[in-house]
């Protein structure tokens, strides 16, 4: 096998397997963020992308795909149900997004996370040629890390953390918090989004490893006597924004999103709502400060529609299974309350859509809506910014999503004050054009100057310091 200078670890490959009619199998590119956001940096690089195919017991070998090497870790039905479901999205998950939903803790779990983090790192040191960089992503694979120094200590690595870092009082109710840190801590690099939590992830390696922590590194103790640094600082990540400005200029979306005015009874103002059906998203504060700005008649279904986009999600794990439950019924209450026979409350779509759909769609919309409770980044909102060209439309933006720090002229908002929320609705609907062209014009400003091609560079101009170092060593 051919060994890569460049590996990308991650829970899922860039693909996803399609089976036709008549059996024939065949690849497609994934639509998921963490593929967009890598996809130009595989390009450009030639690299090796190990991860999960995605379907349960699939053994298939090593492939090519537009121009990346494909490694696939096989895993079982159990390993996707102990490893995946359980310990990634039912006790990390939720613990790392402020314990949003009660976290479960369970040894045979954590004993899968062990065993598959494994796998992973076995892989990555087989598909990586000697002093090659190797860049783990996310919460599952926490292990990897140090699990490929110990096999490999020729190579580079880098993690990056796409989701929050918890303040240490929560982060320390992990049973496996010490297996944790120190499996991150075999990374040279260790991104996080927000300046926050790479202050928990140091605070944490503080409390509980009593490691020495500095702006220039925290000291890990590697062989006898001697220490090593690793670096853990925020690199936010972004978007290709070039990609969605194309789409907003091209004539067929623009017709597409006149299209969808029209099927909505071309209400004067449209509210937008884009997520994967997750309780971290605020769905459901959302739908509750408009159910009552329609109660309270200060908006009216003939002048005002919500349209909420719900991707389905982790669609066994029982906490996803209630949420939709709820969300649907708060929709049917909703909309059997305020409806009209030409006009819809809420146009709700548990669906998932292709990219020029979605930027249609915000194209179309007057308000979007990024009412997150907690969010790594959120890239929705980068993408709705990236999309209004003609610099309108007004973002709601969650003061707890990693965007806030970047997007500072969004009108900002605190999900969980449902008063609040509910003024920023009108505000924006109210706002003139004027105001919203001067801050619609800043917001893309800065998606524009920080594209991610500049997070990604970034990144592994960081991880080449610590390789030349080696290197010199």
């Amino acid at each position: 096998m051919t060994k890569a200078e460049f590996v990308v670890v991650a829970n899922r490959l860039p693909v996803d397997r399609t089976v036709d009619g008549e059996g024939a199998e065949a690849w497609r590119r994934s639509p998921g963020g963490l593929v967009t956001a890598l996809e130009p940096v595989m390009q450009k690089a030639d690299g090796a992308w190990v991860g999960w195919a995605g379907q349960p017991d699939l053994d298939v070998e090593p492939f090519d795909f537009e121009g990346t090497h494909l490694v696939p870790v096989t895993l079982t039905a159990e390993d996707v149900e102990l490893y995946y479901e359980g310990f990634s999205n039912d006790t990390i998950w939720p613990l790392y997004h402020d314990v949003i939903s009660e976290p479960r803790y369970s040894r045979v779990w954590w004993d899968a996370y062990v065993r598959v983090n494994q796998r992973f790192a076995e892989a990555s040191a087989a598909a990586a040629a000697e002093n090659a960089i190797v860049w783990v992503q996310d919460y599952q694979l926490q292990l990897v890390p140090k699990m490929l120094r110990e096999m490999r200590p020729d190579v580079t690595i880098g993690y990056f953390h796409h989701i929050p870092f918890p303040a240490y009082g929560l982060f320390s109710q992990l049973p496996w918090r010490r297996q944790v840190l120190e499996g991150l801590l075999g990374a040279d690099v260790i991104g996080f989004q927000r300046v926050a939590d790479a202050g928990n992830f140091a605070r944490a390696v503080r409390r509980q490893l009593r490691y020495d922590t500095k702006a220039s590194g925290i000291s890990v103790p590697h062989g006898v006597g001697t220490t090593r640094l690793a670096l853990a600082k925020a690199f936010p990540i972004s978007i290709d924004a070039s990609s969605y400005i194309e789409l907003a200029r091209n004539e067929n979306v623009k017709a597409r999103a006149r299209e969808i005015r029209e099927s909505l009874g071309n209400p004067k103002r449209i509210f937008l709502g884009v997520d994967r059906l997750d309780y971290t998203k605020g769905i459901s504060h959302r739908l509750k400060a408009y159910g009552e700005l329609l109660a309270e008649g200060r908006i009216n279904v003939e002048e005002t529609t919500l349209v909420q986009v719900a991707s389905p999600s982790r669609e066994r794990v029982a906490a996803y299974i209630q949420l939709r439950d709820e969300i649907e019924l708060t929709v049917g209450r909703i909309d059997g309350d305020f409806d009209t026979m030409g006009h819809t409350a809420i146009r709700y779509l548990h669906q998932a859509y292709p990219r020029e759909e979605m930027v249609a769609l915000f194209l179309a919309a007057d308000v979007m809506l990024v009412t997150a409770l907690r969010d790594g980044m959120n890239l929705v909102a980068k993408e709705y910014v990236a999309s209004r060209v003609d610099n309108r439309g007004v973002l709601i933006l969650s003061e707890f999503a990693g965007a806030a720090d970047e997007l500072g002229t969004a009108v900002r908002v605190n999900p969980h004050d449902i008063e609040g929320l509910k003024d920023a609705m009108m505000r924006a609907v109210e706002m003139p054009p004027a105001e919203q062209g001067r801050r619609m014009r800043a917001a893309r400003r800065r998606v524009l100057e920080h594209s991610v091609e500049d997070w990604s560079r970034e990144f592994l101009a960081a991880l080449a310091v610590f390789r030349n170092k080696r290197e010199k060593d």
